[in-house]
């Protein structure tokens, strides 16, 4: 379930710009970028996996652009903690 991590402080662009990006590294199936600079050598792993980076991405667009990309889902849970007398 996204957490609204791009909700604050992120304009529409920005959140369109971390999206593209994370759908051509799932497209390429990377997870890990490596790179090479003046004989040494680096490699980053991603803060959070592709999918929640995608699911984070949709998540802000409904907030911040509801008219263009829907509206927030809403989720319902409930829960009975013990057991129910007979």
């Amino acid at each position: 379930m996204a957490r609204g991590l791009f909700i604050t402080g992120f304009t529409i662009s920005e959140v369109l710009a971390i999206q593209q990006r994370a759908k051509e590294f799932l497209i390429e199936g990377k997870t890990l970028m490596t790179w090479n600079e003046a004989g040494s050598s680096a490699t980053k792993q991603f803060t959070m996996p592709i999918d929640q980076v995608l699911e984070e991405c949709a998540h802000a667009l409904r907030i911040l652009d509801p008219a263009t990309y829907g509206r927030p889902r809403t989720v319902a849970v409930s829960q009975v903690s013990g057991y129910l007398p007979k």
